[in-house]
């Protein structure tokens, strides 16, 4: 069982001053990449810039603290940013603090419940539909500051399509001066990393950020900074209790449910790739726990949701970050940098700010997956990987989630169905089986039926195709190739005991497995079977029919 128990508590153990000072330096190194990742997830997310160095703060100490990976690195993420938008362009920042606080508190059950493995069963084709889908949001709504649009509107616009539609409606308002810093940013970014040597070392984000200002303020071009449309603070985060109210308790509800699953998905799947680059085994549950403590003490602090980052986690334990301390330094780095540097944020340029954000959904894209599995899923797959992506571009992500598991639920029951067969004995015929009854002697007036499969409510119905005959005394019914069976299939059996029964037709089962016993027996339907028809292999069946004629 997955111990309730933070990697903090276990590794401190054996510590040394040697990984001490590796962690101190991957967590500064983390920390400046941080900056100004959590500053644009900040803007992108519908809130001032110091939310998002809040969160990186809060959430990021609480969750290394208590966290289940050695080298999870939390903080805002963009996979939450048009959620967080939506949120609060409809219910204020008063929302989004509630339904991440109850976000918090339902990753907290999860975790608790044990319900850390369940996360497996979300399949990898919903989770690169609505990645990629956040990607094209995230974007798209980027692309108004890229290239310097001045675009009004009466109300906030939340919705993609509508943003894209503004976009093309405001062509006309390009500032040519943004673009230019724009993609003057994006061309760091994209070839810093190529460089040699010590530059690698160096985030290419802090390079365009720096890039950006010299731009702007060194030339003087007319381009809008963060301090322009923001007003930029240094306060240290603290202590605010939301005031509850059960209408906008209801209103969030989807909202919260929608951060936890999400939380819940990409910390795990961020800690499953640390697991394999620092070959070790995280403790799902306890991440979960320490997930919704990090999101609940951001939601009080004045942050915003916060879940476990993969590019920030593998840049920890590429800089030799090894236990949770190294994400705790990041925090309190993080800190230190808010106090002393946050006023020069107001510098920063809009067109850098969405550049960053343009490689950020480059990067969670995964668009090679996507094409991959377009090119080599079957073609239900197929089909959920498009709807979710099309829903969490057109809709929203909460939309894409219900109808994506839907349809895979919908679409794996089919696929069962189709491989769960009941057939007549003369359709086995294999020499090499040991137990195949082709070659065995079947007593007279006597019906022998294989099944294959789960025996569940989508192959149920296969259950009264036997087809029984005017002079059939047994009916025998071979189950040893059916691992599980549920209430609908138990029914159907029941009705055609029935059927049997006013036929005098004596039902016989041989090799009933673990589990479909222990239903048989709970409905009470061994015993009006009768146990001495209950035989443990195909040969007693057979000798069981024989005795009956």
């Amino acid at each position: 069982m997955d111990k309730l128990k933070p990697k903090l508590f276990s590794v401190i153990k054996t510590y040394t001053k040697e990984q001490f000072v590796k962690d101190v330096i991957a967590g500064i190194i983390v920390a400046i990449i941080a900056l100004p990742l959590s500053i644009a997830l900040a803007l992108a997310s519908g809130v001032t810039p110091e939310k998002g160095i809040y969160t990186a703060i809060v959430a990021g100490f609480v969750i290394s603290f208590l966290g289940g990976s050695r080298v999870q690195i939390a903080g805002p993420t963009a996979a939450f940013a048009t959620i967080v938008a939506g949120i609060v362009a409809q219910n204020g920042m008063e929302g989004l603090v509630l339904a991440t606080l109850m976000a918090g508190a339902l990753l907290i059950l999860m975790g608790v419940l044990r319900l850390g493995s369940l996360i497996k069963f979300i399949p990898y084709t919903i989770t690169t539909g609505f990645t990629t889908g956040i990607a094209v949001t995230i974007l798209v709504g980027q692309i108004k500051d890229f290239l310097g649009l001045t675009i009004v509107t009466e109300e906030p616009l939340i919705e993609t399509m509508e943003k894209l539609e503004a976009v093309f409606a405001n062509i006309s308002t390009i500032n040519y001066q943004a673009l230019i810093v724009g993609a003057v940013c994006m061309v760091i970014l994209i070839g810093w990393p190529y460089l040699p040597g010590f530059c690698k070392k160096i985030p290419a984000s802090l390079i365009a950020v720096f890039a950006g200002i010299i731009m702007v303020k060194g030339f003087g071009m007319q381009v809008n900074t963060i301090g322009d449309l923001y007003e930029i603070s240094n306060k240290l985060p603290s202590f605010q209790m939301p005031a509850f109210n059960m209408d906008l308790v209801r209103t969030v509800l989807p909202d919260a449910v929608t951060i936890a699953v999400l939380a819940a998905i990409e910390s795990l799947l961020s800690c499953v790739v640390a697991d394999s680059m620092v070959h070790s085994r995280h403790r799902s549950n306890m991440e979960l726990v320490a997930q919704g403590a990090g999101n609940i003490a951001s939601a009080l602090f004045g942050g915003i949701p916060a879940t476990g980052a993969i590019a920030r986690t593998a840049a920890n334990v590429k800089n030799g970050g090894r236990t949770p301390i190294a994400g705790m330094v990041h925090a309190v780095m993080l800190l230190l940098i808010l106090v002393i540097l946050m006023p020069y944020a107001a510098l920063i340029p809009m067109p850098t700010i969405a550049a960053i954000l343009f490689m950020v959904a480059y990067n969670m894209s995964e668009w090679r997956h996507f094409v991959r599995l377009c090119k080599t899923s079957p073609k239900s797959d197929i089909l959920v990987l498009v709807t979710t992506f099309v829903l969490t571009v057109l809709f929203d992500l909460v939309v894409a989630i219900e109808v994506g598991i839907v349809m895979a639920a919908i679409l794996f029951m089919k696929r069962m169905s189709d491989v769960t067969e009941v057939e007549g004995w003369k359709y086995v015929d294999d020499e090499d089986d040991k137990d195949s009854i082709s070659l065995r002697q079947v007593p007279k007036n006597t019906l022998v039926y294989e099944f294959s499969g789960p025996l569940f409510f989508g192959a149920a119905d296969k259950i009264l195709d036997i087809g029984l005959k005017e002079n059939t005394r047994c009916l025998i019914m071979r189950m040893r190739s059916v691992s599980a069976i549920d209430a609908t299939a138990m029914h159907k059996l029941e009705q055609l005991h029935d059927t049997c029964d006013k036929n005098g037709i004596q039902m016989i089962f041989s090799h009933v497995n673990e589990q479909p016993l222990h239903v048989m027996e709970k409905a009470g339907f061994i015993e009006v079977v009768g146990k001495e028809n209950f035989c443990g292999h195909i040969d007693d069946a057979l000798k069981r029919a024989e005795d009956l004629q």
